[in-house]
């Protein structure tokens, strides 16, 4: 919509959950997780404000969302301190505007501080 073909939302959202190992190596260099989660929070369309640029009246405002999320994470350990990692997570969002289900993607690299 717009010069940008989009309307700006944005959640945020509060998660807790709980992860269980689901397999790893006989060296313990790779480990691959699952996990369970419930989440809560807000999200907002246009910042709040019911009328775009153009003059256009957004039926759809900010809410409360609600609902949960499953994750698959892998971890490649390169050192004791050091190891690369992957994450997907299926989030189910109800009570909001933009749709039911997020999915999101991750890779990184972890430092271990002791």
């Amino acid at each position: 919509y717009g010069e940008k073909g989009r309307i700006p939302v944005a959640e945020f959202t509060g998660e807790v959950g709980y992860n269980l190992h689901l397999l790893s190596d006989y060296s313990q260099t790779f480990h691959l997780c699952g996990g369970v989660s419930a989440l809560g929070g807000y999200e907002t369309v246009n910042w709040g404000k019911s009328v775009l640029s153009d003059g256009s009246t957004l039926h759809n405002g900010d809410a409360f969302i609600y609902g949960g999320a499953l994750t698959v994470q892998a971890d490649f350990y390169l050192s004791d301190k050091i190891a690369l990692t992957a994450n997907v997570k299926e989030r189910f969002v109800f009570g909001n505007s933009t749709g039911h289900f997020h999915t999101q993607y991750s890779v990184g690299v972890k430092f271990i501080i002791e």
